[in-house]
């Protein structure tokens, strides 16, 4: 688990659920808690709110659930969300280093089987090249990753997890009792000569019950080097644009509405994952996403009631620079998720709190090709999937003279349908019920025993439903192509996994000065998953290929989706911090291994085992700190193909911030780093396709309230 570095004196037992139980009695999210925190470095609670679906101390979670702060956001001087997750074990990104190829990986699963969330909304774009995180990092405030399935609250794509961000807050920016503010910001990276600059206007009304923000950032780039090879061709021009407005309407209500909107002008390769400078496309990616929400938290410990609704389009349009062909995937979705706290007293020092609500969601997508005859695009089908979902949990804390128990079992049913929108005859309709349980022990206020049951599934999506048109042809000779055709399957049955984990925690603090604190938790786990989806290829030509003046067409077979492989997951994951008021150390070790049951052929997105260390001297009568982050990897040798195997790598990051906090400089942020600084060629993702360069980056902020 991953541990906030500004965490100090981490909640145990029954003070842990006493926090949660104040916290959702109040109707706190993550924002008004650390809105309202003293922001000492090292006086800060770690606090998620996508574990549990409400505020849950994270240390006394029974799971593996990691929260990165804006302040570690910022420190990174991150350009891609990638890099926030670089030290966060049991995630990876496949593709990349365009941002167009960057797939996240939870635990060995990767695609649809990992859900994506922005402040709540889902995030169902998917696509093989056209990327995944449409949202500039620097409108986030929080990012938090549930590592293990997650549907018996999120029902499907949650399989392997969930990835939730949290975009920046008036609150989050504006000095005590100042009521108007600004921030302006801008920065540079030498990897591809990329510029970003920003601004942001934030404040509330005489009162506090009324606040707004609105904050824009843009950044252009040019080619990406490389350690090893020519550029990568990656030319982006983003715009990505923020407002958020907030009221509390009453004592008991408050409702909050936010605009979130993403632009990118790309130029690179059609497949982003790739190295290839050849067959360029113009991509037009544009996501927009509009939401609202409603908190009713009256004088009671049965109501906090919260509900949210949401509409996201996203789209990608790709012209083809040396053909006139031009290719779109749009999806918009649409949804709503009510959901409501109760807290009921079990006698002192015990008591539960429940969580129940109900979920709706609906995805249109829409397949453009001017190629095709009917202007329909291969692989993406005009369909549509409509998904309900009821949950309910019961987050329980006990408090006996033998220790402190955390109980969290959770139950959540999804009933989901997909149709055809060009073919009324294809439609598809199924349900699942996905139960969890969790048990945390504390027997000592220093030792945490954990360990976790659960049960997920990914339903099949339209794409793969209903996969339709041109998948690729076969040239055989100057005048003769034979296309394969994708087929629908209304067979397919829901990807579904069984999930354990066993873990333990260990906390002390005032260890060596007053006020620190060192950390340790650590798990093993294992998913097994059936069903799994992949696609099918058979290649077989048809006669008229061949045979002059023959009936019927050149054809080279069909592709189609089945079900085939059971897999198991397994691995291992530990992570140690220590924080005092002038250090940071940071250890984290992590492990995967994931086999057919039946083939006993590697499957999932595996990764070498890896260490990565984190240093950082802390300042505070200067206002600066100096770290270093180091990554250590393995040789990676779970490859089915002799040439995918990778060879071991080393990269060492530096970084420095200085932020006075008197002065005339008060208020200034500077930000100043270099990854890679010994040039390794860090082969992450595929063989072949070499790590970045050497990475000079720095980023200076000024933020003022009055």
């Amino acid at each position: 688990m991953t541990l906030d570095k500004t965490t100090n004196g981490l909640l145990n037992g029954a003070s842990a659920l006493a926090l949660a139980v104040s916290l959702a009695t109040g109707a706190a999210s993550a924002a008004d808690v650390e809105a309202d925190a003293d922001f000492a470095l090292t006086e800060i609670e770690e606090i998620s709110v996508t574990a549990t679906r409400g505020p849950s101390d994270v240390f006394s979670f029974p799971g593996s659930v990691s929260v990165i702060s804006r302040d570690e956001i910022e420190s990174r001087i991150t350009a891609s969300i990638s890099e926030i997750f670089a030290q966060t074990p049991g995630v990876q990104f496949t593709g990349g280093p365009r941002r167009t190829g960057e797939v996240p990986a939870l635990r060995g699963i990767s695609g649809e089987g990992v859900l994506v969330l922005f402040d709540g909304v889902r995030q169902n774009f998917l696509s093989g090249h056209d990327g995944r995180f449409f949202i500039e990092p620097d409108l986030l405030r929080a990012a938090e990753v549930v590592r293990g399935p997650g549907s018996a609250l999120y029902g499907s794509s949650a399989l392997g997890g969930v990835i939730a961000f949290e975009t920046v807050t008036a609150n989050d920016l504006l000095e005590d009792d100042a009521q108007f503010g600004f921030r302006v910001k801008a920065g540079f990276q030498g990897l591809n000569d990329e510029w970003m600059t920003g601004g942001t206007l934030f404040g509330t009304t005489a009162s506090g019950k009324t606040g707004g923000l609105a904050s824009f950032t843009f950044r252009n780039s040019g080619d990406i080097n490389v350690a090893r090879g020519a550029d990568l061709q990656g030319d982006d021009e983003i715009a990505s644009g923020l407002v958020k407005i907030n009221s509390q309407i009453t004592e008991d209500l408050k409702i909050d509405a936010s605009w979130l909107r993403f632009n990118n002008d790309a130029l690179e390769p059609n497949n982003g994952q790739g190295i290839s400078t050849g067959d360029l496309v113009r991509k037009d990616i544009e996501s927009e996403s509009w939401r609202a929400r409603v908190n009713y938290n009256p004088e009671s410990d049965l109501i906090d009631l919260g509900v949210i609704g949401y509409i996201n389009n996203s789209r990608v349009d790709e012209a083809e620079l040396d053909t006139t062909r031009e290719i779109s995937r749009e999806v918009e979705t649409a949804g709503f998720v009510i959901d409501n706290r109760s807290t009921v007293a079990l006698g002192e020092g015990s008591s539960v709190i429940f969580t129940y609500g109900a979920e709706y969601y609906k995805d249109e997508q829409v397949g453009l090709d001017n190629t095709t005859t009917d202007g329909t695009r291969g692989g993406v089908p005009d369909a549509t999937a409509e998904t309900f979902g009821a949950f309910i949990q019961a987050d329980i804390g006990i408090e006996t003279s033998a220790g402190t128990f955390r109980i969290i079992p959770a139950i959540r049913y999804d009933d989901f349908d997909n149709s055809s929108d060009q073919n009324p005859d294809l439609n598809t309709s199924d349900n699942a019920t996905s139960p969890k349980i969790g048990l945390s022990y504390a027997p000592t206020d220093w030792l945490l025993l954990y360990g976790n049951y659960s049960e997920a599934f990914r339903a099949p999506s339209f794409n793969e439903i209903f996969a339709d048109n041109i998948h690729f042809t076969i040239p055989l000779g100057p005048f003769v192509q034979a296309p394969n055709f994708f087929v629908p399957n209304l067979d397919l049955r829901p990807e579904s996994a069984k999930a354990y984990e066993f873990g333990a925690g260990l906390t002390f603090e005032n260890i060596a000065y007053d006020g620190d604190q060192l950390v340790i938790k650590g798990s093993y786990f294992e998913n097994d998953v059936t069903n799994l989806i992949d696609l099918e290829v058979n290649v077989e030509f048809s006669p008229a290929c061949f045979v002059p003046n023959f009936p019927g067409v050149c054809t080279s077979g069909t592709s189609r989706n089945v079900n085939t492989a059971r897999a198991q997951l397994d691995g291992f994951e530990i992570e140690g911090q220590y924080s005092s008021d002038y250090l940071f150390l940071s250890a984290a070790y992590s492990t995967i291994d994931g086999r057919d049951k039946d083939s006993d052929d590697f499957v999932g997105v595996l990764v070498p085992d890896r260490l990565q260390l984190v240093t950082e001297v802390k300042m505070p009568e200067r206002d600066l700190r100096l770290g270093l982050r180091a990554e250590f990897a393995g040789a990676f040798d779970k490859v089915n193909d002799p040439a995918e195997v990778r060879e071991s790598y080393e990269i060492v990051d530096t970084y420095l911030v200085w932020q006075p906090s008197e002065g005339a400089l008060q208020g200034w942020r500077f930000d100043v780093g270099m990854n890679n600084i010994f040039n390794t060629n860090a082969v992450r993702t595929f063989a072949g396709v070499p790590g970045p360069n050497r990475n000079l980056r720095a980023t200076v902020s000024w933020t003022s309230s009055f």
